[in-house]
């Protein structure tokens, strides 16, 4: 800890404190999270040397950032990114009954859901989505996933977990009924999460513990404004399905055709072909002869393209001339020379290629329900 130089206290729980620091050699904020660990139990020890674990794997735009961990002292000291915008949930607070506009509410619901997509693509459950553990930065136009200290690993996509944790707000029909789950329980958290953007409350609340769990297991909400569009109101109806498997997956919601602009601008610079395998279950990564390769690559140049027309310092998104990153392609001839082609004949090959790109893309995003 010689390292840091502690700033002011931030925050505290049961088993330790948050610190805001900065390091002596560079300067840089960073948060500290301090665990004492001689008055956890062990189930809780392990689960604190697990978030270490899981927080180094985790290297996304919007997963707050591991930067070390050590131990001193017995305490476990884990050392993050330090986000200047607070958990989600003081910012809804600040807005003192004022609606947000769908447009910063999709902004964040989709870098969110980015996040997510990261972990479940890697067969992990956050198991504690909330407001409270998502986090601003950058003046508020970034939001980052975080605290993985109840996160589980999953050893195959389809397992199912028995274990009930989260916080009551925010806990899945699944779980209160203490029937085993699988991340369709981190959608259901999920909702919970939009819903409160869109209504500045929880959806469920309850005069007790029990009345909480009745109104959850019955998946009954009030419904939000209708000054939102229909594509958000239907979304948090689909997020709030009883049954697991009428849940959308984390890929099923990111290609929804009006959020794809969205997923197009913050989808992180560093895409690779092993990211986006990581969506398809059992599968063979394609190879470089292989249309899904072929694919990638024209995505990452659309994204190139369009990331052109919208500065990346605006927080809205220009208008462009596609309907979005799923259903646009632009295919060049490999030749010298492209050939003459009759304007109806071009079109229609246009358009069958378009058709072409939104089929590959859709398998690229399938993931097991």
């Amino acid at each position: 800890m010689d390292k840091y130089e502690i700033l002011k206290k931030i925050g505290e729980g049961s088993y330790g404190k948050i610190f805001l620091a900065k390091g002596k050699l560079d300067n840089e904020q960073c948060v500290i999270k301090e665990i004492d660990l001689t008055k956890m139990p062990v189930k809780e020890k392990e689960a604190s040397q697990k978030e270490v674990i899981l927080l180094a794997k985790m290297k996304h735009a919007n997963i707050v950032t591991f930067f070390a961990s050590l131990q001193e002292n017995n305490k476990l000291y884990i050392v993050m990114e330090y986000c200047d915008g607070g958990d989600l949930m003081k910012r809804i607070n600040m807005q003192h009954g004022v609606l947000f506009d769908e447009d910063q509410i999709l902004s964040w619901f989709v870098q969110i859901s980015l996040g997510l997509k990261h972990i479940h693509d890697r067969k992990i459950l956050h198991r504690d989505v909330k407001a409270q553990n998502i986090f601003l930065s950058s003046n508020g136009k970034i939001a980052k996933l975080g605290d993985f200290g109840i996160a589980r690993q999953l050893t195959n996509t389809m397992e199912f977990a028995y274990t009930c944790v989260g916080t009551p707000y925010y806990l899945s029909p699944e779980i209160c009924e203490n029937r085993p789950y699988n991340n369709k329980t981190d959608i259901w958290s999920l909702g919970c999460v939009l819903y409160e953007l869109c209504a500045l409350k929880h959806p469920f609340e309850g005069s007790s513990l029990h009345q909480l769990v009745l109104k959850i297991c019955r998946g009954y909400f009030q419904p939000v404004s209708p000054k939102y569009s229909y594509d958000l109101r239907a979304l948090i109806s689909q997020l709030f399905k009883v049954s697991p498997r009428d849940r959308p997956s984390v890929n099923s919601i990111l290609r929804k055709p009006f959020l794809q602009k969205l997923v197009l601008r913050y989808l992180p610079p560093e895409l690779t072909q092993e990211e986006l395998s990581l969506a398809l279950i059992n599968r063979r990564k394609p190879s470089a002869s292989q249309p899904g390769a072929k694919l990638i690559q024209e995505c990452k140049l659309q994204k190139r393209r369009v990331q052109d027309q919208v500065p990346s310092e605006s927080g809205m998104v220009a208008p462009v001339e596609t309907q979005g990153f799923f259903q646009r392609n632009e295919w060049k001839p490999s030749g010298g020379q492209q050939p003459q082609v009759e304007p109806a004949e071009y079109l229609q090959r246009q358009q069958n290629l378009k058709n072409e790109m939104k089929e590959q893309v859709n398998k690229i995003f399938s993931q097991v329900a």
